[in-house]
């Protein structure tokens, strides 16, 4: 079965770029672009693994990682952001990794297929 992750970012472009990358690899992707959208998809859909802007308009990654937690301990969370000074924060703490955005997405895919791994999904 094909892993399927959830691409969380307000950004169009991240998430288009996202989606191509990581259909590239092999997997199914669906895109939110809020918090309301991606915990309602995450419900529903239940994907293999999620990825989740931090700074998002609304409610912003590390509320939707809080709300995640309190019906699913088990599914990895990917924070991605471009501030690198929400590593200390202790909301972070819940996801199975945090990574800083780049244009060079090897790091991301690399971590991505051994979180998958992890949890038997691959």
């Amino acid at each position: 079965m094909t892993p399927r992750i959830l691409v969380v970012d307000d950004e169009a472009s991240i998430r288009l770029l996202y989606q191509e990358e990581f259909n590239d690899e092999g997997y199914e992707v669906d895109t939110a672009a809020g918090g309301l959208e991606a915990i309602e998809k995450i419900k529903f859909h239940r994907p293999d693994l999620v990825t989740l802007d931090i700074k998002m308009v609304g409610m912003d990654g590390l509320e939707v990682l809080a709300r995640v937690r309190e019906f699913d301990m088990e599914l990895p969370i990917v924070l991605c952001t471009a501030y690198g000074s929400y590593r200390q924060d202790f909301g972070t703490w819940g996801s199975d990794l945090y990574v800083t955005k780049s244009s060079n997405l090897d790091e991301l895919k690399s971590e991505i297929k051994r979180l998958l791994k992890q949890a038997g999904k691959l």
